[in-house]
């Protein structure tokens, strides 16, 4: 092996904010494709999770790993009405390893009929291609509205 074999590749800032939108997209393309696996792969072994709990809601939990992250989805749409379910993109900044999505979304919750809608913001974090971080802000007050009987 040369020197140059062994040497590290060093990333510009343009391409590590390249390499951290083209994930962004990736995790949008296996979400709304409800790809499950594809997502445990694209999370990191340990991911760094927020997502404020929310005792009325089953799906809004603590999680730490790639699988429980992944599986948010499949409970999202087990516990709400995925015909119902909407979600708007209007922004989407990258600096770097991080990146904000803004929007809207919207939903029914399948044990109570009740819908719930309201403003996002998710930061994600991605590192060496995985995504690290993964911080939802919703509206909660609207979502344990409908959850609540």
């Amino acid at each position: 092996m040369t020197p140059a074999d062994t040497a590290e590749v060093t990333m510009t800032p343009a391409d590590t904010a390249e390499v951290t939108r083209s994930t962004v997209r990736k995790f949008l393309e296996l979400r709304l494709a409800g790809d499950t696996e594809g997502l445990t792969a694209l999370f990191a072994d340990t991911v760094d999770w927020m997502l404020a709990e929310n005792p009325a809601t089953p799906w809004i939990r603590p999680r730490s790993t790639a699988a429980e992250c992944a599986a948010q989805a499949d409970e999202l749409a087990r516990y709400t009405v995925p015909e119902d379910a909407r979600a708007s993109v209007d922004t989407f900044l990258v600096d770097g390893t991080d990146a904000v999505l803004m929007g809207y979304l919207s939903g029914t919750v399948r044990a109570t009929g009740k819908s719930f809608a309201g403003p996002f913001a998710l930061r994600l974090t991605v590192e060496g291609g995985r995504i690290t971080r993964h911080h939802l802000y919703e509206n909660s007050v609207s979502i344990a509205a409908a959850c609540t009987p």
